[in-house]
Parts: C-alpha cells; structure tokens; sequence
C-alpha cells in the first residue's frame, strides 16, 4: 500500500478520528502527541503507562494540551482486571462480589467512586462494565468479570454500574456485545463460538445490553465471537448484521460502538488488523481500539491509511466513516460537558470529594462479598498460605498481585506462604512440609476449572481437616475445608476482606455471608451495611 502522506484532509483527519491506539512509556511519545494534533481524538492507557495518581494527571494534562477534548480510555473494571493499580491490587472489588451482594446502591456508589478517581487522574472514558452472563461455568476469560449467571441480576448490576460511573462524567462502555459469557475460548486466542438459537440470546445474552442502553451508556464494546444464529460468517466486531442490524436498529442504540482490541488473535490471526479495522468500521463500529500489545506509531499509520484507502476505492463508503468519526467526537464533548464532582469543602470525613461516597467503598463492598462456610473458630496463631496459582489470562494479566498471604502476615505475623502450580512436582508434599505444626490455608482461584488444583487441596484436607480454603474465582465447587473462604474475586481488597473473615477480625462493616452478616461477630445491624455515607 502506498503510504499517504497527506494529514489535512477531511477523510485522513476521519480515518485518525475513529483510531484508539495505546503506546509505550508514562508520558505521551511525540509521535503520538503530533498524531493528536492532527485528528487523532482517543488514545487507551494500559498498566504498563501508569506509575502514580500524580504521573497519571501529568500524562492526561500531556495529551491535552494537544486537544482539549482528547477522549483518554482505560480498562479498568476493578477487581481483578485494573490499570489503575496493577502494580499493588485493586481497591475495588469485580462485578462478581457486587452480583453476590446485590445490592443496586453499593454497586452505583463504588462505580462512581471509581470513576471519580479516573476522572480526577484525567481519565474520561473506562471500557468497563462486562455485561455478560457468566452462562458458561467453565469460561476461561469472563468468570469474575461478570456480575453473575442470572441474566435479570447482570442487567440490573450493569445498569447500576453505568450511571455511577457515568454520575462521576466518565463515559461507560458496556461490553462485550452481544455476549462473551456462553464461550469456552479466550477470543485473546482464537474466535469463540456461541451455538445457541435466538431465543436464547434475547432470554440471555442480550438482556443486560437492553438495560445498559436504557440507562445511557455513552458507549459499547463489541465482543471477536462467531454467533451463528446472527451471523454465520463473521464474528460480531466485523458483523453488519450484529452492530448495525441489532445494536443499532433493532436494539435502538444511538452511541458509540468500540470494537474490542483488534490485536486479539479471534480478528487479527484471520483478517490482519488493517483488513480487520476497514471491516468493522463498515460493519458498524465507530472506534477501533487496538494498543494491548501494538504500540507504535507505524500500526496507527497502517490502519488510517487502510481506512482511507478503503473509502478511496469504494469499499468502505465516505459517509460511514465521517459518521463514525462524528460519534467519536460527540462522546468527547459529551465528556468535557461530564458531571464531574467539584470537591466540596463540606464534605465528611471519610467520605470522596463532592460525592458523600465512603472513600473506601470498595473495601466495604469486598467485605460484604465474601460468604464463609464452615463450623471452625478463627485463626490466632500464624499459619502457612499455599497459593495454587493459575495461569492468568490476558485480560487480568500476571503482574497484579493476588492472595491473602500479605494481609494474613500482617494479623498474623510469622505466617509464611509459597506458590504453586501445574507444573509443581508432589505439591501436597511440599506443602505440609513447609507448613510444619503452622495450619494451612489453601488459596485458589476458579478450582472448578483446574482439576490439579481441586485434587491437591483435597489431598491436604484429607492429611489436614483443619486447612482452610480460600477460593478468590468462581466458588462453582462445593465448600470444602474446616473453612471454607468464598471472595468472589481475587482484588487486594478481597485478601484483605478474606484475612479478616478467617481470623475473625473484621473492620467496621464485617467481612460477611454476602448480604453484609459477619461469621464470627453475630449479623451486623443497619449500622454495619455498606452504603453512600
């Protein structure tokens, strides 16, 4: 393809409009700042940009000082997918703790707690919430990410989600449309499969996109997964039938449709991303975010190019394209106009500027998600931690920490812990030999879905009775242990919620069954429940 090299003109300026790349480094790269300069409206942060609060603010004050209205993207979700804190764990608990709550106004505050901090960090549009059903018990790139498996719970938590986050003037981007719960393939990989009839999808799948669009999601992500029953030939990102047939006219869906990263092995191992990102701006997309691993400014000319190249020989009709573009830059004014909380010097202590959200609404809701079974007393001496670590997928990454050995140390001092997986030769072994007399804690993480995982914390119960298990997944297996620990994810604040259930020593609003009732402190009265202050 000839290079174009011309940066002024109306379809140029279009074909970079509709663009969200990422890039490497903690400040804006100049070839990124000279490509916001001319047309360039987004751009997506990933953990590797992020260092501090403060260096975050400088990078956003970077950005738009080339373009006021430049929209800056995040995937943060809270819980075990953050950028925000990927380097310590997040303050925030995942849809899954939310969804076992339930409670619509703990999930509305923690979302604007969320997005008061991106926003105070320049941060104004997160590629958060996951609206999809955890359908399938054996996901391998949904499970905590979802707020459940009941379609009416998921639609309500994500409506709830939307209009916090979006109260704090971040734009939502409800994802991943039409549904990625039903799939048994991480489409970071290869292109999923969802063979279910249309019934299914309007019963399942589609109901918490319809409630996410009645609450006013500014924008929605489109998922790389094949649905036969839609459309027999191209996944969803790629499908006219899909974003334009059924988000657009059948759905009613008026904002921004974002494609999921277009690096993703479901589109660019089959189409090339070039190839790929001219499909799904004709298909019905308006942004293409594509960064997670292609950060340089050589991707971000190859995809203008081919966009303009497409509309200049026919393929992709000029229209579209400017339309996309204007819907690009609609959300950016949307997000300079955004209620964005002015901090109020009256505000309580405790309590987010201008908001009378608990500052630390994300602990307090972790503490009321973890549910505990089981009849033993807490914890009093120090006890030895065996992580049985999986390997993470792309999406939560493996340099978040995780686990509840930090908090347990810190109540329990002299408690030790090692890590272990697949590969580990004789684990049972190794562990009751580390642990000596100390009592094990078995931590896991979505057992159900690791059969060596599962057999190894059985093999310790059966030497062991007394272990206790801390699943920080999915709790899909039946409790187990002398106690039995349920997080619904696997957050910092979900150790720490955990470390306090097992040693009875829980904070202000007790570490719970779910609904806000402490094990070992008797049910917390109304005082006790998790709520804006």
């Amino acid at each position: 393809m000839t290079t174009l090299t011309s940066t002024t003109d109306t379809v140029t300026r279009d074909a970079l409009a509709v663009l969200q790349p990422g890039f490497a480094g903690t400040t804006a790269p100049d070839w990124l700042l000279r490509r916001v300069g001319e047309g360039l409206c987004s751009v997506g942060l990933f953990g590797r940009n992020i260092q501090t609060p403060e260096q975050l603010s400088a990078l956003t004050a970077q950005l738009r000082a080339e373009r006021d209205d430049v929209l800056v993207a995040i995937d943060e979700e809270g819980g075990d997918v953050t950028r925000l804190e990927v380097r310590h764990g997040s303050s925030f608990p995942g849809n899954l703790a939310l969804g076992a709550v339930d409670d619509l106004g703990l999930t509305r505050a923690v979302a604007q707690e969320l997005g008061r901090r991106l926003a105070e960090c320049g941060v104004n549009l997160n590629w958060a919430p996951s609206a999809d059903v955890n359908s399938n018990p054996g996901n391998p790139v949904i499970g905590v990410r979802s707020f459940g498996a009941d379609p009416r719970l998921v639609a309500r938590h994500t409506a709830a989600y939307v209009e916090g986050l979006q109260a704090a003037g971040v734009a939502a981007c409800t994802k991943h449309f039409p549904g990625h719960g039903d799939t048994a393939v991480d489409s970071h990989h290869a292109l999923p499969r969802i063979d279910v009839d249309l019934d299914t999808l309007h019963a399942r799948e589609l109901v918490p996109f319809r409630a996410a669009i009645a609450a006013g999601s500014k924008s929605v992500m489109s998922a790389h997964i094949l649905l036969p029953a839609l459309d027999p030939d191209r996944p969803a990102t790629l499908s006219p039938q899909i974003l334009t047939g059924l988000l657009r006219e059948e759905l009613g869906y008026d904002g921004l449709i974002v494609t999921d990263g277009m690096e993703m092995q479901a589109i660019s191992s089959t189409y090339g991303i070039e190839r790929g990102s001219v499909l799904a701006i004709a298909a019905g997309a308006d942004a293409i975010c594509v960064g997670g691993g292609l950060d340089d400014e050589d991707t971000v000319l190859r995809l203008r190019d081919a966009l303009v190249a497409a509309v200049r020989t026919g393929e992709l009709p000029e229209e579209r394209l400017a339309d996309a573009a204007a819907r690009v830059r609609a959300l950016a004014s949307w997000t300079q106009r955004g209620a964005v909380p002015e901090p109020d010097a009256a505000t309580k202590e405790g309590t987010a500027p201008g908001t009378g959200i608990a500052s630390d609404i994300g602990l307090m809701a972790a503490r009321r998600a973890v549910q505990v079974t089981g009849t033993a007393g807490p914890l009093t001496e120090p006890a030895y931690v065996a992580a049985f670590t999986p390997v993470a997928n792309i999406a939560v990454g493996d340099e978040t920490p995780w686990g509840v050995a930090a908090e347990l140390t810190r109540i329990l001092p002299g408690t030790g812990t090692d890590t272990y997986n697949s590969e580990t030769e004789a684990p049972v072994t190794a562990v009751l030999d580390a642990a000596g007399d100390r009592r094990i804690v078995a931590v896991v993480r979505d057992a159900h879905r690791h059969p060596w995982m599962t057999d190894a914390v059985d093999a310790l119960i059966a030497g062991r009775p007394d272990t206790v298990v801390v699943e920080m997944g999915v709790p899909q297996e039946s409790p187990r242990g002398a106690l039995y620990v349920a997080t619904h994810g696997a957050a910092r604040v979900c150790g720490q919620a955990a470390a306090e259930a097992i040693t009875g020593t829980p904070g202000p609003y007790g570490a719970g069954d779910g609904k806000g009732r402490t094990q070992f402190r008797g049910d917390s009265g109304p005082e006790n429940q998790a709520r804006p202050a």
